[in-house]
């Protein structure tokens, strides 16, 4: 793969374009942004070699796409209008069912593999890419059967190179799985910042008693509310599926305390602490 393009040169694309670039020295990697701004922080971190429009994309043998993915949604038509026929585009987003949807009828359907990176941080933007950032990391492979057969090998030898491990599903098992693992997570932590945030309006002193504890809990409440509105849209019943069960489970334990069941509590926090063993095995 001689040119490839990043649509969004973030945290995700930027990552991406480090370790390809390491692993893959003589490839052109060129940049396409709506923030020009953008484009010159990443030129300036030599995260691409190149500025470029989407009329450029003729002539990209990869295309990578880590953009919002309500954004992802309203491009992608276009972009597959634009590349030529052996031409690859991958994109990165958290959810699969309404990206996949939005190109089931397009005529270069075979050229897009739907894509999903388990990985990242709270950062974003060009100056949040780090190398090594998918080494080890699980990529979430959708509607596979519907790529090309030679292109889908083209994606398969640059993630491995990258170190990523693969995995396949369907694209509504995919949304329903990730509301738990990923968006569950992410609005517990911007609710649980809010609820410190609500707090120390009256209590000054609040943040000088948290701890690493509360640091890494909240951790993900930094990340872009530009991101994540769109994913929480696009996979808003399962995600309201995810809130319904753990809003019981948070009124159940609210309930023990009223009424002085510590032990019950006990025993709800020993029988939780097998997600020990289920995150070992995952590393």
């Amino acid at each position: 793969m001689k040119n490839i393009f990043f649509i969004g040169i973030g945290l995700i694309g930027g990552s991406f374009a480090i370790d390809i670039k390491k692993h893959y020295p003589d490839t052109v990697l060129h940049g396409i942004s709506r923030k020009d701004e953008t484009l010159n922080k990443a030129l300036e971190l030599k995260l691409i070699d190149k500025k470029a429009t989407l009329d450029d994309l003729e002539n990209a043998d990869l295309v990578i796409v880590s953009i919002p993915v309500d954004a992802t949604v309203k491009l992608l038509p276009t972009i597959l209008d634009k590349i030529g026929d052996n031409t690859l585009v991958v994109d990165a987003g958290s959810t699969k069912e309404a990206i996949c949807k939005s190109v089931e009828h397009h005529k270069r359907r075979r050229n897009f593999l739907a894509c999903h990176p388990i990985a990242g941080t709270e950062k974003s933007g060009p100056t949040a890419a780090i190398s090594g950032l998918y080494k080890g990391k699980t990529n979430i492979i959708c509607e596979v059967e519907k790529t090309t057969f030679k292109l889908q090998e083209k994606a398969l030898d640059l993630f491995r190179a990258i170190g990523m491990r693969i995995r396949y599903m369907d694209a509504v098992s995919h949304d329903k799985h990730i509301a738990y693992v990923s968006h569950l997570s992410h609005i517990s932590a911007f609710m649980l910042g809010k609820t410190v945030i609500n707090k120390e309006k009256n209590e000054r002193d609040i943040f000088d008693m948290a701890g690493s504890g509360f640091e890494s809990t909240v951790r993900l409440a930094k990340s872009s509310p530009a991101m994540w509105t769109p994913i929480f849209k696009q996979n808003k019943e399962n995600v309201i599926e995810t809130l319904e069960e753990y809003i019981n489970n948070l009124q159940h334990f609210k309930e023990l305390m009223q009424q002085d069941n510590f032990s019950e509590i006990f025993n709800e926090m020993e029988n939780t602490n097998y997600i020990k063993q289920i995150l070992n095995g995952i590393k």
